[in-house]
């Protein structure tokens, strides 16, 4: 009631790393991340459940809706 919890923010490196949605082919699992541009090491951040996951991903990073890609 008094005491409300803070909304976090994180931050990434944007020259050095890229938003990516990774799916599955198999299973259809989706995970989000980011992709190293130097090394093309994939950093998996978050379990895709549901769309609200996604949302709070974006909102978590300060995503805008063009900035993730999927691979496969």
């Amino acid at each position: 009631m008094f005491f409300k919890k803070k909304q976090e923010t994180r931050t990434y490196d944007r020259q050095t790393q890229k938003p990516v949605i990774r799916s599955s082919i198999c299973t259809g699992e989706k995970s989000a991340g980011f992709r190293d541009l130097r090394t093309g090491k994939f950093t998996e951040i978050l379990l895709l459940r549901t769309p609200g996951d996604l949302e709070e991903f974006r909102r978590l990073y300060g995503i805008g809706e063009e900035e993730i890609s999927t691979e496969y």
